[in-house]
């Protein structure tokens, strides 16, 4: 049966899901977004703190009334909730809480935060299941980054937490991978440079899987793609455009394992990885 909308002069009980150790989750953040919820006739009836405590399920939601889950975190902790709520009938709105928030553009183009709770709110706000794509690590909504440029998913947590010994460690190791470390190549279909790259990049679209490989063949190269991972857009270093395909393999052209990036969680792999375009198994808002 489907839910009865509220009337317009009644707050909309929403489940607020963040992530206190995200990028852009301070205190501050988190009093600011209340009011603009409460402002716009959304109330924060439940919260959770993750991964602190349990992500809430479809069954708790339900038996709560909610409809709603707002989660103001980054793309891991998105990712974590959007598998737990698979199945659910419910929506759930991607806000930008965290470093990257990839998924949230994806969404939302360039509105600001306070105009998709606005949107939300009013009940114009589409609902969407995005392409995603899908491997033997999980499922992705953001990104993948895979090969031993990977490891500059240390630098990424490091910068998050301002830990400068470490950020310094860790760009260090980074580099020292990139520039020296085993290749990736798309070998199932063949793309590309047999002798493969340090860095390919998966987006997952509606249209495809869009793959785009990183090169450091010169120092000017490799000082923009290192400047660009530094500031923690990854996709505006040099590179090159692979292909939009909905299936690629990815290898080592060595035979060894190497790491991903899976919605900026750091996951290891065997040498060889198939990935495939699938749908999200809840609905997403979106207001681009």
């Amino acid at each position: 049966m489907a839910r009865a909308k509220p009337h317009m002069d009644t707050p909309r009980a929403i489940w607020l899901v963040n992530n206190a150790s995200s990028g852009s989750n301070d205190q501050q953040a988190q009093a600011a977004l209340e009011q603009c919820c409460a402002s716009n006739g959304f109330h924060v009836a439940h919260r959770t703190v993750f991964p602190d405590q349990d992500l809430p399920t479809a069954g708790i939601l339900g038996a709560a009334g909610i409809d709603t889950v707002a989660v103001f975190a980054g793309d891991g902790t998105v990712n974590a909730l959007i598998a737990a709520l698979a199945g659910w009938d419910g929506a759930v709105l991607i806000l930008a809480g965290g470093t990257m928030n990839l998924l949230y553009h994806r969404l939302h183009g360039t509105r600001s935060l306070e105009e998709v709770v606005a949107i939300a709110a009013k009940g114009q706000a589409k609902r969407h299941r995005p392409g995603v794509i899908r491997s033997r690590q999980g499922v992705t909504y953001a990104g993948i980054l895979a090969g031993p440029g990977a490891s500059w998913g240390d630098v990424r947590e490091a910068m998050r937490d301002q830990a400068v010994i470490e950020l310094a460690q860790s760009a260090a190791k980074a580099i020292q991978e990139t520039l020296g470390g085993e290749m990736i190549c798309c070998s199932d279909p063949a793309l590309g440079r047999r002798e493969g790259y340090p860095l390919i990049n998966l987006t997952p679209t509606d249209a495809g899987i869009e793959i785009d490989a990183y090169s450091s063949e010169n120092a000017r190269d490799y000082l923009g793609q290192a400047w660009a991972l530094l500031k923690l857009d990854f996709r505006s270093g040099p590179h090159e455009r692979l292909g939009v395909l909905p299936r690629v393999v990815l290898a080592s052209t060595q035979g060894s394992a190497f790491g991903l990036l899976i919605d900026g969680e750091q996951v290891e792999c065997g040498a060889e990885e198939e990935f495939t375009l699938a749908q999200a198994e809840v609905d997403l808002l979106a207001t681009a």
